[in-house]
């Protein structure tokens, strides 16, 4: 199950669900993986920014690991980014031993020029093996590195193991173009492109030629509707669809409260017992939670999904 280009659909970028006290609920885990498997998640992506991966030591970071490895039917593909080289390769070998399609790497925020950027994913894949499939993570809004299209081209030409990129730059459209227009003329080999920030522009990404999303909205099922209607060409009823969910989406956007929005609606959709997140961690007020509510019940008219 080694990730390649080929992979398509809706890679959920999956929290990593806390008991009230800061321990990792093991059981809440299982939950989670069966919520995205009926949700018509096609992969799992673990242990990214909005898993919390930081918080997590390494014991814990390779338990999880092989905790959703082993109860997914899916492709699951484990974010191994460290501040040094030993702690990536140790945790990305491991997972991958373990059963993980692939690894997901994103550049520190020191890397300014480009020659460094591919530098350093040059040595990113020299220490942990050539023969682990990775994902570029591009989203230079939280990580401050900017990757051109020319760039990311020469990262993959390079590195035959990259295989796939997480795409969040934003605005990002232009981009999605430009790296299709690199491989109709022959200059880029296939890459499968996925797409992040909270599915924010997946309408517009889809018909620019992405393949699917990778991020962690609380309704993947709608995600992976939005990309089904979208290969099938019924532009409007995928439209239609994605702005009914509009306002939650970009309920989500807020910086310091995104995943606990995305936990709380979680935890009431049953895919996680609790939406406690390990300090240090935005919190909701009840005047948010509130709005939240607001904001089902009146997805509720148009998605029945959202009728807990």
């Amino acid at each position: 199950m080694k990730l390649d280009h080929t992979a398509r659909g809706v890679f959920p970028i999956a929290p990593t669900p806390f008991l009230p006290d800061g321990a990792v609920d093991t059981k809440s885990i299982d939950t989670m993986c069966d919520f995205y498997f009926s949700a018509g998640a096609t992969g799992l992506t673990i242990l990214g920014i909005m898993g919390e991966a930081p918080k997590l030591d390494a014991d814990e970071a390779l338990a999880i690991s092989r905790q959703v490895i082993g109860r997914c039917e899916i492709p699951v593909i484990v974010g191994v980014s460290a501040p040094g080289f030993a702690a990536m390769r140790n945790l990305a070998r491991a997972v991958m031993d373990a059963g993980a399609a692939g690894v997901m790497i994103a550049p520190p925020p020191s890397l300014r020029t480009d020659d460094q950027i591919v530098t350093y994913y040059h040595n990113a894949i020299e220490a942990i093996g050539g023969e682990i499939p990775f994902v570029i993570q591009d989203y230079p809004l939280t990580l401050s590195v900017i990757m051109t299209p020319a760039v990311i081209r020469r990262i993959v030409m390079d590195l035959p193991s990259c295989v796939m990129l997480k795409h969040e730059d934003w605005p990002g459209l232009e981009k999605i173009s430009a790296l299709r227009a690199f491989q109709r003329e022959g200059s880029l080999r296939p890459l499968s492109i996925l797409t992040g920030n909270g599915g924010l522009f997946l309408d517009f990404e889809m018909e620019r030629g992405a393949d699917g999303a990778m991020t962690g909205y609380c309704f993947p099922d709608m995600l992976a509707d939005v990309v089904r209607l979208s290969n099938e060409g019924k532009r409007d009823e995928a439209h239609d669809l994605f702005d009914a969910h509009l306002p939650l989406i970009r309920y989500e956007q807020q910086q310091g409260v995104g995943l606990a929005t995305r936990k709380y609606v979680l935890r009431k959709r049953g895919a996680i017992a609790h939406d406690a997140q390990r300090a240090p961690a935005g919190k909701l007020t009840e005047t948010a939670r509130a709005e939240i509510d607001f904001l089902l019940r009146r997805l509720a008219k148009h998605d029945p999904r959202a009728r807990f």
